[in-house]
């Protein structure tokens, strides 16, 4: 078999990008073979805050979420280049006692009468992505535009894969145990708000949030399951606005520059990390299910699935 890679990765998001450099750094051969560009992906649309919400196993997250954490707090450092930058905000009606463990090594973190307040990660992930896909370059790694059928495919070209294809795991796994959550997004001139802010309901599929990003205020956001519409919806948008603006209400007359749909690849069970055979002998490793938190535990995921290829 003549081998055009010693790892191809499939899937041109976050999860794929971040594996791919992590492998590429190591000195492997890698391709990323991805069927849209990266700023078409689901990673590209997110809000894009550091933080484990909604995502499982428990036991693994914490773990996973510290150490991108601390590889985002170096590359806060060039903000401009990296799309990350270190902000302060507050997590409405959060509280320790109601976090894991790893909310103890959080820096700076204080419980306030309104929630919990600190200083975390917030990503601009269009300028994240293109700093990602650069990086790997610069390893020797490569992206291609590219729709794949299966991971026969890609075993032909590389003895090893690595799957980290999100949502598309549905059907390429197959694994009938991930599907999608809906997020909506507003994106509006910033009326001269610079913290970020998020409250959850637990009784409903709503979480209201705004995120402060270079050009643009991010408002948030839904959480709907079942609901593949990738189109906005024009009631949905109108409750975001209002809700954020029951919080700061200078958002009600700020402009709107957009919308935003994204799907988030939610797994029964949680992420799945882990090593299996491709037809042939090849070795299949897979990275995938981080729902709405991919940004999160990227890092850490990208090593414990590297871990895998050896």
């Amino acid at each position: 078999m003549a081998t055009e890679a010693d790892v191809i990765v499939v899937g041109g998001g976050v999860i794929g990008l971040t594996t791919a450099v992590t492998l590429a750094e190591r000195g492997l051969r890698v391709r990323v073979w991805s069927r849209d560009p990266a700023g078409a992906t689901t990673s590209a649309v997110a809000g894009a805050l550091w933080w484990p919400y909604r995502i499982e196993p428990a036991e693994r997250v914490g773990a996973w979420s510290l150490e991108t954490l601390a590889v985002y707090e170096e590359l806060a450092a060039a903000p401009e280049e990296t799309g990350v930058r270190l902000v302060p905000g507050l997590h409405g009606g959060e509280r320790f006692a109601a976090l894991g463990p790893w909310a103890a090594e959080l820096k700076g973190a204080a419980e306030v009468a309104e929630g919990l307040r600190v200083v975390l990660p917030l990503l601009d992930m269009p300028v994240h992505l293109a700093w990602l896909e650069r990086r790997l370059v610069a390893a020797g790694g490569a992206v291609e535009r590219r729709a794949v059928s299966g991971f026969a495919e890609a075993a032909e070209r590389s003895p090893v894969v690595v799957n980290c294809t999100g949502l598309a795991a549905r059907e390429l796994v197959p694994d009938p145990g991930m599907r999608a959550v809906r997020g909506q997004l507003v994106l509006v001139e910033n009326p001269g708000i610079e913290e970020w802010f998020t409250e959850a309901d637990p009784a409903s599929e709503a979480t209201t949030y705004f995120f402060p990003q270079p050009g643009r205020l991010v408002l948030g956001g839904t959480a709907r399951a079942e609901d593949e519409r990738p189109e906005p919806d024009a009631a949905v948008a109108r409750e975001i606005v209002a809700r954020c603006a029951r919080v700061r209400p200078e958002i009600a007359d700020a402009r709107v520059l957009g919308h935003r749909v994204g799907l988030r690849p939610v797994r029964e069970g949680g992420v799945r990390i882990e090593a299996g055979a491709l037809p042939g002998g090849g070795l299949l490793v897979h990275n995938y299910g981080h729902g709405g938190a991919g940004v999160t535990v990227a890092w850490g995921c990208a090593r414990a699935a590297a871990a895998l290829v050896g």
